[in-house]
């Protein structure tokens, strides 16, 4: 019998099993690269559910992998957080592989293997950043999340994904090295330790203004959680292909980003001290002009896809700013986000590739009537939709209730406005696409498009099934963050 432990290791090492396997069984039989790594998503998932259960019977011990100087090691330690953010992660793995299949293949994109075995060494980085047991872990595996996602955004090989992914290396690493990495050595200096502790590392002994400055740096060199104005690399990856997109958008990149924001507040500061910074309150600002910025830019964007994106950099904003609120409402409310964003958005992304596999069509304005031809699409494009507005009967219902109270409960009212003029101006640019795909006639050429291939729906359906599962059964998601509420 394994122990929680080492469960933990295992977690890392499964995902780097199926680039061993793609490099050796693949290059015989290129056909099961998406099996490989659905198969060992599987794993994945099973192993987080088993830190899951662990978790329920106490504390899971922490594991030490390495110690590169004295005070200063990776290590692993699963928490309620870690653990949530694990689940989503290689769940959404085993649907995004499934979803590959039909995409990548129907779409006659080439470099299957690489492309494959990046996805699984992003998901084994995503792993580390998920169990990391200090900040020095974070952000060793949150480079190489960087580094190993970099070759799927310039899949492509042409220009434009070249040009995409320098922007993509030069505002996530220059924000990582220039500014978080400033923040871990700082905090080192001033504590001795980069330990993630409930209740926070930092005390009241510190100066306020050198609190200030360090959640600053925090805040805006955790560059994946796209905070204005570190946003722009997250449209410019929109080159990449669309289950690169979900990776980026639903699975790892910017839930890793959130995740640390997450983590930093509740782990490195923790909530009492929080409250006692003035800028903290700034920098919820910022992400409610973010929320509603990018929330009007969406509405103008007629790509599908770049409207997407701008509606993830929004949506990661209201789990910033849940956890900048300062509150348990508002933390609570953040991890919730996290999760329930990741299965909406997923869908939606998965909507936008299969309409491009059917109809090699990029524009709203080209979508007139599709829905009679293509309904499981575009239905559950729908529920993926109401999931990002927060409406019922979808799991986006609890996590935006919990953000709407986190902010209530701070009496600023502008926060307040925010979320909810946020939520609008979703329904705004998101609804209105299954109103023109279900009600209006189809344009001339749009009466004989079909579905797109069967695995693309399977993967459709599971994600926005459970889009709706998160409504009637969040009990997991809600223990879990409970538990990290209860214990500041």
């Amino acid at each position: 019998m394994m122990s929680a432990s080492t469960i933990q290791l295992y977690c890392l090492v499964a995902p780097i099993v199926a680039v061993v396997l793609i490099v050796t069984v693949g290059r015989v039989f290129p056909i099961l690269y998406e099996t490989i790594n659905a198969s060992v998503a599987v794993i994945t998932f099973l192993l987080t559910l088993s830190l899951y259960s662990a978790l329920g019977e106490g504390t899971i011990e922490s594991m030490v992998l390495f110690e590169p100087f004295a005070g200063v090691s990776i290590a692993l330690q699963a928490e309620p957080l870690g653990i949530l953010f694990a689940m989503m992660a290689s769940f959404l793995w085993i649907i995004t592989s499934i979803y590959s299949f039909g995409y990548m293949r129907g779409h006659g994109e080439t470099n299957l293997a690489r492309f494959n075995i990046f996805f699984a060494i992003a998901i084994s980085s995503a792993m580390g950043i998920a169990l990391a047991a200090n900040g020095f872990t974070l952000f060793l595996f949150y480079e190489v999340l960087t580094l190993s996602t970099f070759p799927l955004v310039t899949h492509a090989g042409s220009d434009k994904a070249r040009r995409a992914g320098r922007i993509y290396l030069f505002l996530l690493l220059g924000t990582s090295v220039g500014m978080l990495l400033l923040a871990l050595i700082w905090t080192w200096i001033l504590t001795g330790t980069l330990d993630f502790r409930a209740g926070g590392i930092l005390d009241g002994d510190i100066s306020k203004t050198t609190l200030n400055i360090l959640l600053v740096l925090y805040v805006f060199g955790i560059g994946k959680a796209a905070l204005m104005p570190f946003h722009r690399w997250l449209p410019a990856a929109m080159v990449a292909p669309t289950p690169v997109s979900a990776l980026l958008h639903a699975v790892a990149v910017v839930k890793a980003g959130v995740f640390s924001i997450l983590k930093v507040s509740i782990y490195i500061f923790g909530i009492d001290l929080l409250q006692e910074l003035e800028v903290h309150r700034y920098l919820a600002y910022a992400a409610a002009f973010t929320i509603v910025a990018t929330a009007i830019i969406a509405l103008r964007k007629d790509n599908l896809k770049a409207r997407l994106a701008y509606s993830t950099i929004g949506q990661l904003s209201y789990i910033v700013l849940g956890a900048l609120v300062a509150n348990a409402a508002g933390i609570v409310g953040g991890g919730l986000h996290m999760l329930m964003h990741g299965f909406g958005k997923i869908t939606l992304f998965f909507g936008a590739g299969a309409i491009l596999v059917a109809t090699h069509k990029t524009e709203i304005s080209q979508m007139r009537g599709i829905g009679r031809r293509m309904p499981v699409t575009m239905i559950t494009f729908l529920i993926g939709s109401i999931v990002i507005v927060g409406a019922p009967p979808t799991g986006g219902m609890w996590s935006k209730w919990n953000l709407l109270l986190g902010a209530a409960n701070t009496t600023d009212w502008l926060l307040l406005a925010a979320l909810i003029v946020g939520s609008l101006l979703s329904a705004l640019y998101l609804l209105p696409i299954a109103v023109r795909a279900f009600y209006h006639s189809p344009d001339d050429g749009n009466e004989t498009i079909k579905e797109a291939p069967v695995s693309i729906l399977i993967a459709l359906i599971i994600s926005a099934a459970g889009c709706i599962i998160l409504f009637f059964a969040p009990d997991f998601a809600f223990d879990l963050m409970n538990m990290i509420t209860s214990s500041e």
